[in-house]
């Protein structure tokens, strides 16, 4: 057993720490699974964990991260072999389990997804949970039945990690995208990604009536409450959106009109604790359905050096797109 160097949250007489730091071996958690990691993401979670901001963790000391890819180092696991690739998302990982920024991770060998064919452990993470997340949503809102012909596409928070997976993704299944974002300036990166229409996020912010002009057929939101409020007021009769985020907050300031009058459907989408067969779909799609160009275009690299100020920006919603954390 050695030490391994890994981003360590502590409790604090006034919330939390976090640092990077030498991580004992010894200390890690039960798994029949060992994972030498090689890349992690930055996802809004993350941002929380790692400032404080909010109290997503609930075991101290805690490995912060709550995705990552890497290779298969030692298995009791039957499934998995050293040397495999694989992915981890979600499962309390940064949370209620040590999780991803760490050179070494310890899980449980269900948790895992093998690396797609044709897929590199950094496009894994490239896309990571936040690009899982929108395929999720995509794949819900396919399974309501909604098509290219049924009418346009809204997305929120599009120039974040989601929000930009969601948009190359529905583009290119033939969607007419409407680009929701608080920062104008994106707008040219946005229609690259496949956005047809771009509006400012001020027109979702204010009170939402119980019903408003229907203005698309479904979308994604990452955003919550007001903004999910106003998106369900202008959704189509028998529209839905798929609400896969709380960046505005965990309130839904809505009426059941859209409900019961137009027969619209909130579909909820959660990562953390998706079964494992949706996860393999939806992983499989990525890797095939997903332009790996956009992908590139919308990724930046990070060390673990600068995981905690980088979380600082995600929060003030200064990161575009999707950020990777080199491990190792």
């Amino acid at each position: 057993m050695g030490t391994f160097k890994a981003i360590r949250i502590d409790k604090a007489e006034k919330g939390t720490t976090a640092a990077l730091t030498q991580f004992d071996e010894a200390e890690l958690m039960d798994g029949d699974v060992t994972v030498r990691v090689e890349w992690s993401t930055l996802n809004y979670k993350d941002g929380l964990a790692v400032t404080g901001k909010a109290p997503v963790v609930r075991r101290f000391p805690m490995i912060a991260g709550i995705d990552f890819s890497g290779t298969v180092e030692q298995s009791s696991n039957p499934a998995w072999k050293a040397g495999d690739k694989v992915i981890a998302t979600g499962w309390g990982m940064g949370e209620t389990h040590l999780g991803a920024y760490a050179e070494k991770a310890r899980v449980k060998g269900d948790w895992l997804v093998k690396l797609p064919e044709g897929m590199s452990t950094r496009d894994a993470m490239s896309i990571g949970t936040a690009g899982y997340t929108a395929m999720l949503s995509v794949m819900a809102l396919q399974k309501h039945g909604l098509t290219p012909s049924d009418g346009p596409m809204v997305v929120t928070g599009a120039a974040g990690g989601v929000g930009s997976v969601a948009v190359a993704l529905l583009s290119r299944l033939g969607f007419h995208v409407i680009a929701s974002t608080g920062r104008v300036a994106e707008a040219d990166y946005l229609k690259k990604l496949g956005a047809h229409e771009i509006i400012d996020r001020n027109e979702l912010s204010a009170p939402a009536k119980p019903l408003a002009k229907e203005r698309w057929a479904g979308g994604v939101d990452s955003v919550g409450s007001t903004t999910l409020a106003n998106l369900l007021s202008m959704t189509k009769y028998r529209g839905a959106i798929a609400a896969c985020g709380l960046a505005a907050g965990m309130d839904l300031p809505s009426s059941v009109a859209p409900f019961i009058l137009r027969g619209v459907c909130l579909l909820g989408i959660d990562s953390v604790m998706c079964p494992i067969e949706l996860r393999k779909q939806a992983w499989a799609r990525l890797a095939s359905e997903l332009d790996h160009r956009k992908l590139s275009e919308i990724t930046q690299e990070i060390g673990l050096t600068d995981v905690i100020e980088a979380g600082a920006k995600i929060l003030a919603g200064q990161v575009r797109g999707r950020i990777v954390v080199k491990i190792l």
